[in-house]
């Protein structure tokens, strides 16, 4: 891993080249992913069906063929381990209850003069969750979409997943089931993103799309969005650590592998006062990285992305951390509670050295679709208000409308607005 200090005079760029990561802008996808979006939208089954014969390897003469039955997703639960059935379960339960917390209800109050102000929340109508397949496959990611938008109260939620060369995995299924998912097809890529932002004979047109992909998916969200809504468009998956070297130094290791194991652009960081904590960690990632199952894949994430982090002392931390704006946080810190008035952006905030990233992943309870590149500037964690719509009510007495208009009139008549203006005056009681 690179190391960097906060002394050095070429700190500042090498930190942005370090974070710089391309979005999805490849000229060459996004037009291959036009193609596939405009051809789905003109053909709708017959495209979706060609293409997942093309891409996926999977023969299916009609749209059943590529739809899952709620008969499946049962056998798939019941058909787990016993270990595997209660860690899901269990995962699900937690996940539920945590976002029970985040519901809104509606609400109103009365002025004096009888109007009435208020905000009305509803549910949208129907979502559409993507989950990648094959080998692959995240069923946490099921449970951390789909049940945020049960809880929002949505009716119908429709999942995508691939299945190539025909392999299903069951965990994936179970986890449809669990959290109530109502119609699963197994297409994937960017024209199952075009089936649920245009609808299908088969495949329901849907109000929003969460959920992670490759580039075509990410891609094809975007340039669906505005046709539906979207929940992100995600970049690798990152983690920082602050530790003030009290914290067993393989453990850090670890916690840096379980985001660099995710793919080669994927990013961790360690930052700390204690320079032989550093070389320590360093130690311990050079003794461990070879035991790892996808070794390769996390050697090439920390030596492309990966950074200890030299710094002079916590208000230094503290900046570099703002800076950086991570997707997860860890703070292997003594006291971590003190930190969090000075910490603005991160998008989740593990505490403590017993907090590793990994339990937010499955079960810990809060979602684990998080912003990323720098992005918890303005964005937040996937949540029950991502799936809930709010609408404003305005209802107004006469004498309450004959006092609004009076404002109304003097401002519209400042914006040349004249109908606007006659409009209101129109409510404004004549004086007794």
């Amino acid at each position: 891993m690179r190391r960097l200090s906060t002394t050095a005079p070429e700190f500042e760029q090498e930190l942005n080249q370090l974070l710089a990561w391309e979005s999805v802008n490849d000229h060459q996808l996004q037009q291959t992913v036009l193609d596939i979006i405009s051809r789905v939208k003109q053909q709708g089954d017959t495209a979706v069906l060609d293409y997942t014969r093309r891409f996926d390897q999977v023969t299916a003469e009609t749209m059943a063929g590529l739809s899952l039955s709620a008969e499946q997703l049962s056998t798939a639960y019941h058909n787990l381990n016993e270990q595997q059935r209660n860690a899901l379960a269990s995962a699900a339960e937690r996940i539920r209850y945590y976002h029970g917390k985040q519901k809104q209800d509606s609400w109103q109050y009365q002025e004096v003069d009888g109007t009435m102000l208020g905000q009305q929340i509803t549910p949208l109508d129907r979502v559409g969750i993507y989950v990648p397949g094959g080998k692959a496959s995240y069923p946490s990611s099921v449970l951390m979409n789909a049940i945020p938008a049960k809880v929002a109260g949505v009716p119908e939620v429709i999942m995508c997943v691939p299945t190539p060369r025909g392999e299903v995995n069951n965990l994936v299924l179970a986890a449809a089931y669990l959290a109530g998912v109502d119609k699963v097809f197994t297409i994937g890529g960017a024209q199952a993103v075009a089936a649920l932002a245009y609808g299908t004979a088969t495949i329901p047109k849907v109000d929003k799309i969460v959920g992670p992909g490759n580039s075509y998916v990410a891609t094809a969200k975007r340039l669906v969005f505005g046709q539906v809504g979207i929940d992100m468009i995600a970049g690798p998956s990152e983690i920082l650590i602050y530790c003030d070297g009290k914290t067993n130094p393989d453990w850090i290791a670890m916690d840096l592998f379980s985001q660099a194991e995710h793919d080669e652009e994927a990013q961790a960081i360690l930052i700390s006062e204690d320079a032989a904590y550093l070389d320590a960690v360093q130690q311990s990632i050079d003794k461990l990285l070879p035991t790892l199952e996808r070794a390769v894949i996390a050697r090439a994430s920390l030596t492309g992305r990966g950074a200890l982090i030299h710094v002079q002392n916590q208000q230094e931390a503290l900046a570099v951390i703002n800076r950086i704006a991570p997707e997860h946080l860890e703070l292997s810190v003594e006291n971590p509670e003190a930190l969090l008035p000075h910490i603005r952006h991160a998008g989740a905030i593990f505490m403590g050295r017993y907090t590793p990233e990994a339990l937010g992943d499955y079960c810990a309870g809060p979602n684990h679709v998080l912003p990323t590149s720098g992005t918890a500037r303005f964005s937040s964690p996937l949540g029950v208000y991502d799936f809930q719509k709010r609408s404003s009510l305005i209802y107004c007495s006469a004498q309450g409308a004959s006092h609004l208009a009076e404002v109304a009139s003097v401002l519209a008549r400042g914006e040349s607005l004249t109908a606007h203006a006659r409009s209101a005056e129109y409510r404004i009681l004549a004086e007794e």
